[in-house]
């Protein structure tokens, strides 16, 4: 077990879940090197919106955004956001990542990561049938207007029932 899911799992029994979820991102090491901060979780984890500030951290050679801050702040929500909303019964995975640039980011950006029950009870149901799955979710960096798009993001995440990943490490292992 990761020290952040221990965290978690000791963390929640004082402080909501969507607050720890926050500010644990916010102070982890990790997150904070990218720049980017969690500014709002709803109280069921669907949404999570974040935002990167262009600053003297972020600012590339030519007065923008780096790539790399605008990826590093998007990378880790929704595979852990995924996580925490459908439980400890699947394993989630990052399986793959692609970002493309539309613009130059000279503002701040802001992100927003959102799954619906439908779509949660949808990949449970798929599970169920074909033990593990692909997911792909887009995320696009926008201004806070939402009228410019900086970049998207499209992240492969795999999930599959427990119980079949560890079955089926067992027989990659022999």
């Amino acid at each position: 077990m990761s020290i952040y899911k221990k965290v978690a799992e000791i963390g929640t029994k004082f402080i909501p879940k969507a607050k720890l979820f926050k500010h644990g991102f916010n102070l982890s090491p990790m997150y904070r090197r990218s720049t980017g901060r969690i500014i709002e979780v709803s109280d069921d984890l669907l949404k999570v919106v974040v935002k990167v500030k262009l600053s003297y951290k972020n600012r590339n050679y030519v007065n923008s955004i780096f790539g790399g801050s605008l990826f590093s702040s998007v990378d880790p929500i929704p595979m852990v956001q995924l996580i925490n909303l459908i439980g400890d019964d699947y394993v989630v995975w990052d399986k793959s990542a692609e970002i493309k640039f539309k613009r130059p980011a000279k503002e701040h950006v802001y992100a927003d990561f959102n799954y619906s029950l439908e779509e949660l009870e949808e990949i449970k149901r798929r599970v169920s049938k074909e033990n593990e799955i692909e997911i792909i979710k887009t995320t696009l960096l926008t201004n806070k207007g939402k009228d410019k798009t900086f970049c998207e993001v499209h992240k492969t995440i795999y999930v599959a029932d427990k119980n079949y990943y560890k079955n089926k490490r067992k027989q990659k292992s022999k």
